[in-house]
């Protein structure tokens, strides 16, 4: 095999993994912010309370901010579901006939969830 031909295979295979990873990465923030917003869940930013529509419109707000920076779901979280950038406060979910726990825990124990789910449905 010619070297422009193993070149040419080498950078085609590096495309489709990142193409690949790219919709990976949309599927699960994609599902973060399906499942925040059929929560019944409680979100409190500042020590305000929000409902699960506002979460998200909020959310969708900062990763449209952040998306350029954002290479994995865990950033994702990190940067748009986790804290307040102006007081550096977390966010909190309050669930019905649940303890109230930091939106990244929960959010990333979603995350594990749906990739472990993911993977054995393929």
């Amino acid at each position: 095999m010619s070297r422009s031909l193993l070149a040419a295979l080498l950078v085609a295979a590096m495309v489709f993994h990142v193409l690949a990873s790219a919709g990976e990465l949309a599927e699960e923030i994609d599902h973060l912010i399906d499942f925040v917003g059929d929560s019944n869940c409680t979100f409190i930013r500042n020590g305000d309370q929000h409902s699960a529509a506002e979460a998200v419109e909020h959310m969708q707000k900062k990763y449209d901010y952040f998306r350029e920076k954002v290479a994995s779901a865990e950033q994702f979280i990190e940067l748009s579901a986790s804290k307040s950038l102006l007081s550096g406060r977390p966010y909190w979910i309050a669930c019905p006939n649940r303890e109230k726990q930091h939106s990244r825990t929960w959010l990333l124990n979603e995350l594990a969830r749906y990739r472990l789910s993911s993977k054995t449905d393929s």
